[in-house]
């Protein structure tokens, strides 16, 4: 039964975004913090140094003490049998390359990248496949905002073993990535829509991940 709520909500949020896209609203968002000289907040240490830096490394530890945890696990953790702490970290590992495997290819360019910021890029939608839009590329999803949603594979793990503590974990990790998103969208590193496609698509990851590895792994590693 969680498995098709999961799917559902799932689904709602892909309709969501999709209605975030068809609005248009990525520009006119970004035109809040933008001017033609370019993003105040760009090298704040704010969002740059605390947010940025500091984020990219808070994600690092998060992911040592998870891997560290497959054979120490912190005492909340210390109930999940092995198996599933392995997995924990596989399926945060494929969220994360998940994200930049998808910049790579992505020829969207960043907000601070185009002309009206002080670029020399041309605003093209994300859905505009194959069409470059002058700048580097390189920009769609937020790749900083994966160092948080991928996180998301905690709540599927701890569901079945301690749901209040899931549901906390799953708060911490929706407030942080929110936080990440934020701090990219005042630097004129990313769209709204960056971030939200990055949750969507680690929630996605996370919860086909943790599905499969459940069913992939026999007694002999509980």
């Amino acid at each position: 039964m969680s498995g098709r709520r999961d799917l559902g909500w799932l689904a709602a949020a892909l309709l969501l975004l999709l209605g975030w896209d068809l609005a248009g609203a990525d520009l006119a968002v970004v035109r809040w913090f933008g001017s033609p000289t370019g993003f105040a907040w760009r090298a704040s240490w704010w969002t740059s140094g605390l947010m940025h830096e500091g984020g990219r490394w808070l994600a690092w530890a998060v992911l040592l003490l998870l891997v560290v945890g497959i054979w120490r696990p912190l005492p909340a953790f210390a109930g999940l049998p092995q198996h599933q702490r392995i997995g924990w970290v596989l399926v945060t590992l494929a969220a994360v390359l998940l994200v930049p495997a998808i910049k790579r290819v992505s020829l969207t360019s960043c907000p601070w990248d185009l002309a009206e910021f002080g670029g020399m890029a041309q605003y093209v939608s994300h859905w505009r496949w194959g069409e470059s839009d002058g700048g580097p590329g390189r920009c769609f999803p937020s790749g900083h905002a994966a160092g948080a949603f991928a996180f998301l594979s905690g709540f599927f793990v701890l569901r079945p073993y301690r749901p209040d503590l899931a549901w906390r974990w799953l708060l911490g990790v929706v407030l942080v990535g929110t936080l990440f998103g934020a701090a990219q969208l005042v630097r004129g590193a990313h769209y709204p829509s960056h971030t939200l496609w990055t949750a969507w698509f680690c929630w996605a990851v996370c919860l086909a991940g943790q599905g499969l590895w459940q069913r992939r792994q026999p007694d002999l590693l509980r």
